[in-house]
């Protein structure tokens, strides 16, 4: 991928939506918005607020965060280091 992100934003790839709770299949207009997924490529910071995030790290994000873009045919979330509520461990 030649996509870098600048300053304290973050390139995060959306965890899959659910495909199925139980037995019931849910169709693509009633899936939520994943809220977890993994950073891709990151920023290096601004001079007030270092990077603290890395490429690998597994994160939960707000409902609303990040601007969507497709690459490659993937779909991305680009957004601040703020944004990301926590890192999976």
């Amino acid at each position: 991928m030649n996509i870098k992100p600048l300053a304290d934003r973050v390139l995060v790839l959306p965890a899959p939506a659910e495909e199925k709770v139980g037995g019931i299949i849910i169709p693509d207009t009633a899936k939520e918005k994943p809220l977890r997924g993994k950073i891709v490529a990151t920023g290096n910071g601004t001079k007030d607020e270092e990077m603290v995030l890395k490429v690998g790290d597994e994160v939960l994000y707000g409902k609303y965060a990040g601007t969507e873009l497709e690459l490659e045919g993937e779909k991305y979330l680009m957004m601040r280091q703020s944004d990301v509520l926590a890192v999976i461990e």
